[in-house]
């Protein structure tokens, strides 16, 4: 299915312009048959403590976030809400008069969201009151970062703008020529040391300046392989996972690798094929490949510690460490996967809504906070 969905997009490219999407082309189900859920003996349990829903996410994702006291999330029709993350009750609704395409930041004080005209809007977290926007030359796809006191966010065009937190006034722009195929998947963006991380189309991680948007470095995560440009794309996307030392991602048709934050220069790279990015504990970086089998990589030096198949076909999600113990990844039928860390091997499932989980979920200290297709937002307590 997703080499006919790339043959699509191709054809997409060709007559607009435009890079890809799966969805746009057909169904979340998948043209193979999955695999099914195998029978397990469960070392925990995942509880639901409470839900609710923002609304349909159409043909975008859409991540919930957190500031540690409340969760956020949106929805396409434009929607966004803050619950209460101890309870899940209703805090502020808020409808943005416009289609929403990606979201949901937080972070100084502010929950941003993208659009597809390209317009990056503002809200205070507090209350919900319009705080500012700006505009993007390139629908915004991926989740905007806040830290720092700056605000940055990329459109689907290559170009990268930071703007400042407190008037959303922009900084600088940053932009990059595109091969000429690309998946609608974007890598994302992390904000860290003075320093703006991106995942990109061709394979690349760089490191920007927050002070100009000078590049500070550039390194391959994979290179494009190939005799045609179908072959050949190698886009970094998803989520991006980092410590104090270093940080890793994973490209399609590529690798996962880990490289010095400072310098860009590698510390270990493992052939990968993966649309879904990355995360880490203390031990672990985690990763998903295109067929839906799950690894774990030791951190420091790449080893292979585990891989997980049974799962193969269903569509992952992000993969999203937990309390150092575990490693969760939801499907395209609503099921939440939790993972023994140190061997792979089933702890605890839970089902949803019965809508696919494709983006990152929120992980805390004894559980977790997912996002279906539909819109459901569900808070999942290990026990």
């Amino acid at each position: 299915m997703l080499k006919r969905a790339l043959l699509l997009a191709a054809l997409a490219t060709t007559l607009s312009g435009c890079s890809w999407f799966s969805g746009w082309f057909g169904s979340d189900k998948p043209a193979a048959k999955p695999a099914e859920l195998s029978e397990f003996k469960a070392s925990a349990s995942l509880v639901r403590q409470w839900d609710a829903n923002v609304g349909s996410a159409g043909p975008y994702e859409f991540s919930p976030a957190t500031d540690g006291q409340a969760v956020y999330a949106a929805g396409r029709d434009g929607k966004v809400v803050k619950l209460d993350l101890a309870s899940g009750r209703e805090l502020w609704r808020i409808d943005v008069g416009q289609v929403i395409s990606a979201g949901v930041g937080v972070g100084e004080g502010l929950v941003l969201v993208g659009t597809p005209k390209g317009e990056l809007l503002a809200y205070k977290a507090a209350d919900g009151a319009a705080a500012w926007k700006a505009r993007l030359s390139g629908e915004i796809l991926v989740p905007p970062v806040a830290a720092g006191g700056v605000v940055a966010a990329r459109g689907n065009d290559g170009k990268i703008a930071l703007f400042e937190a407190n008037d959303g006034k922009q900084r600088w722009a940053n932009s990059r020529a595109l091969p000429a195929l690309t998946l609608r998947e974007q890598g994302y963006l992390a904000l860290g040391g003075g320093v703006l991380y991106a995942g990109n189309a061709g394979g690349k991680l760089n490191a920007l300046s927050l002070v100009n948007g000078a590049p500070l470095w550039e390194t391959n995560i994979a290179l494009p392989r190939g005799s045609t440009e179908l072959e050949r794309i190698a886009d970094v996307v998803g989520p991006l996972a980092m410590d104090e030392r270093q940080i890793c991602a994973a490209a399609y048709q590529g690798r996962i690798a880990c490289v010095d934050r400072a310098t860009g220069n590698g510390t270990w790279a493992r052939e990968l094929s993966s649309l879904r990015g990355v995360d880490m504990d203390a031990r672990y970086v985690f990763a998903g490949d295109d067929h839906g089998a799950l690894f774990a990589y030791e951190r420091a030096r790449g080893g292979n510690s585990w891989k997980q198949d049974k799962l193969r076909g269903r569509g992952l999600s992000s993969p999203a460490a937990i309390a150092e113990r575990y490693v969760a990844v939801g499907d395209y039928q609503g099921q939440v996967h939790l993972i023994n860390a140190e061997d792979g091997a089933f702890a605890a499932r839970a089902a949803t809504d019965g809508s696919p989980i494709k983006s990152a979920m929120i992980p805390l200290k004894s559980g977790l906070v997912v996002q279906t297709t539909n819109g459901g937002v569900y808070a999942l307590k290990i026990q």
